[in-house]
């Protein structure tokens, strides 16, 4: 039998994934107004500030990618694991979904 981890909700993760991009987006959108108004150092450290947060975001993405393709990878693998486990049921199961696909295709 194989270890089962738990994973967060994909929704959840999600949700909470847009929501960050979103406040930082925000929070970029604000630096960079205040960035036009300022002039000299201020403006340019207002700019890094914007541009830092710009770089944490696209990590923030890279790793939530990362997670995606290891979520996915894992479940190619319970998959895998299944079929082997259980090779006349998943035939079964490919073979009702085929006759399904079939009708409907053969109603259009």
């Amino acid at each position: 039998m194989h270890e089962q981890e738990t994973t967060p909700n994909p929704t959840e993760t999600q949700s909470k994934l847009i929501d960050s991009v979103k406040s930082t987006l925000d929070h970029v959108e604000n630096l960079l107004r205040e960035a036009a108004n300022a002039s000299g150092d201020q403006a340019a450290e207002l700019r890094e500030r914007a541009m830092t947060s710009l770089r944490n975001t696209r990590e923030t993405l890279h790793d939530a990618q990362d997670a995606m393709f290891e979520q996915g990878r894992r479940a190619v693998r319970a998959t895998d694991d299944y079929v082997h486990d259980n090779p006349w049921q998943a035939v079964s199961i490919a073979g009702v979904v085929g006759l399904l696909l079939g009708v409907l295709i053969s109603r259009r």
